[in-house]
C-alpha cells in the first residue's frame, strides 16, 4: 500500500511539475508573439512603453503562476522523500517566490497608479464619421 501511494505521489509530482513548465513555455510563446506584434505596430512612443510594461507584467504573472505549480510539486516531493536537501531547496524557492511576488505586486500597483493619473491619448483623427 505504501509503495502504491509513493508511486501515485511520484506521478502527481511529475504531472504538476510538467504543468508548471508548460505554463512557463506558454507565457514565453505568448510574450514573444505579443512583443513582435507590438514592435511592428505603429503606436506612438508613449503607448509602446505602456504596452511593453503591460507585456512584462503579463509575462511575470505567468512566471508566478508556474512557480506556484512548481512549489506544489516540490512540496509533494518533500513529503514523499523528506531530506534536508529537499527541504532547503523548497524553502529557497518559497523565499524567492515571495520576494518576486512582493516586488511584482508593488510594481504593478505603481504602474496602475501612474496609468490612472496619465491622461489618455486620443486615437481619433478628428475627421467626421462617414455614414
Amino acid at each position: 500500500m505504501e509503495t502504491l501511494l509513493t508511486n501515485f505521489f511520484d506521478l502527481l509530482y511529475i504531472i504538476i511539475g510538467t504543468i508548471g513548465v508548460a505554463i512557463i513555455v506558454w507565457g514565453v510563446v505568448l510574450t514573444i508573439f505579443n512583443v513582435l506584434k507590438l514592435e511592428f505596430s505603429r503606436l506612438i512612443q508613449a503607448s509602446i512603453f505602456r504596452e511593453r510594461e503591460s507585456l512584462r507584467h503579463q509575462f511575470a504573472s505567468y512566471l508566478l503562476l508556474a512557480l506556484e505549480f512548481l512549489i506544489a510539486a516540490d512540496i509533494i516531493a518533500t513529503v514523499i522523500h523528506p531530506t534536508f536537501e529537499e527541504i532547503a531547496i523548497l524553502a529557497s524557492i518559497v523565499v524567492i517566490r515571495t520576494v518576486i511576488s512582493y516586488f511584482l505586486e508593488k510594481e504593478i500597483s505603481s504602474f496602475n497608479a501612474a496609468a490612472a493619473t496619465t491622461p489618455a491619448q486620443s486615437t481619433t483623427t478628428g475627421a467626421p464619421d462617414k455614414e
